[in-house]
């Protein structure tokens, strides 16, 4: 079996973890803040929080920014429920925009409609789908124009650039995930990203019970705290991290190669001076039945994904909300297209070569 996603694990990780089993500092400690030195150094910014998981780091950067209670955010509907709820978490309005059809994130001309509309608007959370950087340029002009925060959700963009500058540092605050199916992995984990230090004060009193000393609780506050177990991993796994990203970039040129003359599917769409780091390896099928697809590869033994079948705006708890009657139509349109292909650093040549023949021989 090809799975559709496989963490990378190494002797040094494992090194790494047996320390602290070893230290009997299994909580939060120093390998947390050397994980989050190292990842602030790696993504180029001052500060770095390390959290339990990505959800509960967009949970913390959106209320680190202190917007009033009720505020509008704009982000998309096309991508994993987390960015939305963290925004709901926070006690304020998600509001979709539909995505453009080649890069499948937000188009930033639907941005600019809505917020010429609509003055409670007060941030976009923007998603870097699939490893792809949204347009950050276009996005922060409609920021800066009027006043509005960003949001970076960049859990599937570890390293993901704009001419060279890395996602994470375009907006006010940025937020990666490390759950095992990313980029790099910590188990379970997440890191929030900023310049600016009332930020990062702020996030780093939600995580740790609104306490900025022992017993001391200045704000309501929340243990979303990553421990040192998941830090040790995150430590040896950022250091192979560039590894990582060449071998999935050199996994995508391969499969791109080898599907690019099928008439009935798309490959990866990545705009000049944008670096796709491909956390997934979506196609788009366009001629084709996606089921027929699908049972030729479970035939193969290969794994697959759809990312996503159900836009957000449509999904059962989202309805109940009063958001089905939204028309997204591009993202209404790509839930039924898209399939992710395996593309982790574990595949070989062969495995590659497996996949590619399914589609040449549909």
């Amino acid at each position: 079996m090809i799975p559709i996603a496989s963490p990378v694990i190494t002797k040094l990780e494992k090194e790494l973890v047996n320390e602290v089993l070893e230290s009997g500092n299994l909580a939060t400690g120093e390998y947390v803040t050397k994980f989050e030195q190292n990842f602030a150094n790696y993504i180029g910014v001052p500060y770095a929080i390390a959290t339990s998981s990505g959800t509960t780091g967009l949970h913390a950067a959106i209320e680190s920014l202190s917007l009033p209670e009720g505020s509008e955010i704009i982000t998309t509907p096309f991508t994993f429920i987390a960015s939305s709820n963290s925004i709901l978490y926070s006690k304020h309005q998600p509001i979709f925009v539909d995505i453009d059809p080649e890069t499948f994130n937000m188009n930033p001309d639907y941005i600019r409609d809505l917020v010429r509309n609509n003055r409670n608007i007060k941030a976009i959370l923007v998603v870097h789908l699939y490893g792809l950087p949204a347009n950050m340029k276009a996005i922060m002009d409609i920021a800066k124009e009027f006043n509005l925060k960003v949001i970076e959700d960049c859990a599937q963009a570890h390293g993901a650039e704009i001419n060279g500058r890395k996602v994470g540092t375009f907006g006010d605050v940025g937020v990666f995930s490390f759950y095992p199916t990313k980029n790099m992995t910590t188990s379970e984990g997440g890191m929030i990203v900023t310049h600016n230090e009332e930020i990062n004060a702020k996030s780093r009193l939600l995580i740790n019970h609104g306490s900025p000393e022992r017993y001391v609780h200045t704000i309501i506050g929340y243990n979303y705290r990553m421990t040192n177990i998941s830090a040790a991993i995150g430590i040896g796994q950022l250091k192979q991290i560039e590894h990582f990203t060449s071998k999935r970039i050199s996994n995508a040129n391969m499969l791109n190669k080898g599907l690019g003359d099928i008439k009935w599917l798309r490959t990866p769409y990545a705009p000049e001076g944008f670096k796709h780091v491909y956390h997934q390896y979506t196609i788009k099928i366009e001629g084709k039945g996606r089921t027929e697809v699908i049972k030729e590869l479970e035939k193969a033994k290969i794994g697959y994904g759809v990312h996503y079948p159900t836009p957000i705006h449509l999904q059962p708890v989202y309805k109940e909300l009063g958001y089905g009657t939204q028309e997204l139509p591009h993202s209404e349109k790509l839930a039924n297209e898209v399939l992710s292909l395996p593309v982790h650093p574990g595949l070989s040549e062969l495995d590659i070569k497996k996949i590619v023949s399914v589609f040449t021989s549909l």
